[in-house]
């Protein structure tokens, strides 16, 4: 009998919505930025994403998707989603919001469907890397079925 697979629950829900996607584990303990997986994998750094999580001034939660490279616009990013300013969410409460582990976090399948803004030059490219949900694994996928999974939208969001 075979190696038994290990899907991460973002896994499980792009194979629910019969969403197209490949993912690739690497060895990692600990939070590691995007930038340096990318090296690790010889990935291109333009077509690895990153997940920030960000807190509304209303309280509410709102999750972006950006090249791992760039910076949020947090005006741009507030009026994207309707809100009058935006803040990175504490570190110390990543987890108990969405579910997931700094360096693990992805825009499928948190806890609860936050409003998600992907990056809009993200649709110029056939597929992107993302987390896949749990550190050491990142999962291609295409920008369009990124959004779907992740029930987002895309908008100009950086820098």
């Amino acid at each position: 009998m075979g190696k038994k697979e290990i899907k991460t629950n973002a896994m499980r829900i792009l194979d629910r919505q019969k969403i197209p996607y490949e993912y690739e584990s690497y060895a990692c303990d600990e939070f590691t930025d995007g930038i340096h997986v990318a090296d690790m994998l010889g990935y291109e750094h333009r077509l690895v994403y990153k997940t920030l999580v960000t807190v509304g001034k209303s309280g509410g939660y709102y999750v972006f998707v950006i090249p791992i490279e760039e910076e949020i616009d947090f005006k741009k990013a507030a009026k994207a989603v309707g809100e009058k300013s935006l803040s990175m969410l504490p570190l110390k409460e990543l987890t108990k919001v969405t579910g997931y582990v700094r360096g693990g976090c992805t825009s499928i399948g948190m806890k609860k469907q936050y409003p998600t803004v992907i990056q809009e030059d993200a649709r110029t490219l056939s597929h992107i890397y993302v987390s896949g949900g749990k550190i050491g694994m990142q999962i291609r996928l295409s920008p369009e079925d990124l959004a779907r999974a992740a029930g987002a939208e895309f908008a100009d969001i950086m820098m």
